[in-house]
């Protein structure tokens, strides 16, 4: 039997952190998916999910590292059976009727390991919903498509579980499952913080000094007309409620969209203007019109 940190390529003393790192990294890398045909790598594939099936499991892990290779005698046959000078085949068969396979290994049902696939959606598709239609090669070669719906107020890291579509598992046991794990792609428009946006617009000097209504534009694809009140600062910011993302698995509730309104400036002045800023400016600094 192989050792089981050998396999996983950690030391002995690795956290369950690291453990599971590692066996991430070589179960996308081995897995018959990713192979098709390949049965080398479908056999190294077997090797990491064992190794990881003991090493991830606290109890396994303590006898695995106290008896070695001998510690499914220990933890199937009780630590009242004494194995010395018994052929361990044999002893398995007569406890509990299972059937040695070749190399000494057991047909064991074991369970699939879940899969991670990453997944990139835009800002509007996190806002509507979306779904993706992933191809897969089976562990025979033949190809296995699946769709799969993306609920709308995801976010960057959510994972979105897909039963019964991860890796195969051994003598009988059921698949695993899959987990797609979303990356929201920045917008050029809006920034999102949770469930709220925030978003910029330009207005004239004017409508900021006189007040006016700014056009705002909506993920939602409409467009508010969003009041500006006479002496706004250039920078103030409002928010409209209910604007923003949708709540996952609560789509009907929503955040809010935070707007910041930015003076624009005139570039070009007629004489009239230019006699009108400056008749402004003496009022200003109290100079007599």
């Amino acid at each position: 039997m192989k050792d089981y940190y050998q396999v996983l390529g950690v030391s002995r003393n690795a956290s369950e952190q690291e453990i599971k790192q590692a066996y991430r990294k070589l179960a996308r890398m081995y897995h018959p998916d990713i192979n098709p045909g390949d049965k080398k790598a479908e056999a190294r594939f077997k090797e990491i999910n064992e190794a990881y099936e003991v090493l991830s499991d606290k109890e396994k892990r303590e006898k695995y590292d106290r008896f070695g290779s001998d510690w499914r005698r220990y933890e199937q046959a009780g630590p009242g059976v004494d194995f010395s000078g018994a052929d361990f085949a044999d002893l398995f068969e007569t406890l509990f009727g299972g059937r040695a396979g070749r190399g000494g290994g057991f047909n064991m049902r074991m369970d699939g390991q879940d899969v991670e696939q990453p997944v990139e959606i835009t800002l509007d598709e996190a806002f509507t919903g979306a779904q993706r239609t992933l191809q897969f090669s089976n562990p025979n070669g033949t190809p296995r498509t699946i769709t799969v719906k993306i609920p709308a107020g995801i976010d960057t890291g959510n994972r979105v579980r897909v039963p019964g579509e991860g890796a195969p598992g051994l003598h009988g046991g059921k698949r695993g499952d899959l987990y797609l794990v979303v990356r929201v792609q920045p917008h050029p428009r809006f920034e999102r913080k949770g469930a709220d946006l925030y978003t910029r617009v330009e207005a004239p000097l004017y409508t900021l000094l006189l007040g006016g209504q700014v056009a705002v534009p909506t993920l939602a694809g409409k467009t508010l007309n969003l009041s500006i009140p006479e002496q706004t600062q250039n920078g103030r910011t409002f928010r409209l409620s209910g604007q923003g993302m949708p709540r996952m698995h609560h789509s009907h509730q929503r955040g809010d969209l935070y707007v910041t309104v930015n003076a624009v400036l005139p570039t070009r002045l007629s004489p009239r203007e230019r006699a009108l800023f400056e008749e402004l400016r003496r009022i200003t600094e109290g100079q007599p019109v």
